[in-house]
């Protein structure tokens, strides 16, 4: 029976040189990959994903938010500048008030995919 361990390490040291430099010229520099990490940090929140789960059915001023989410509106607000700083959301005003929208369509097709990859396993 193979254990936990034995299945995440190779037993037999190898290197297949061709395509480890293959997929070394394929990757994204560096700066690119941390701005993606960064983006799934965001994205890694719950009150966030709710918030962007919300957006995804329409634009929403922050009352709408503060009612569907069942918070309060400083904890909301606080969210949304954490989204609108990392260009997840954007934000419009109408008077006195506030409307969110998903910055672009990136987003909102990173949230259904999530959501259903989470989905495919039950």
């Amino acid at each position: 029976m193979t254990t936990q361990i034995e299945a995440d390490v190779c037993q037999e040291a190898c290197i297949h040189e061709q395509l480890v430099a293959k997929v070394k010229k394929e990757l994204p520099p560096a700066d690119q990959m941390f701005a993606l990490s960064n983006l799934f940090k965001v994205l890694g929140d719950f009150t966030r994903i709710r918030i962007l789960e919300a957006l995804l059915s329409s634009e929403l001023c922050v009352c709408d938010l503060v009612s569907v989410l069942d918070m309060n509106q400083s904890a909301v607000s606080h969210q949304l500048r954490v989204l609108r700083s990392s260009k997840i959301v954007k934000y419009r005003k109408e008077g006195k008030n506030v409307y969110y929208s998903l910055d672009d369509n990136h987003i909102s097709l990173l949230i259904k995919q999530g959501l259903n990859h989470v989905l495919e396993g039950n």
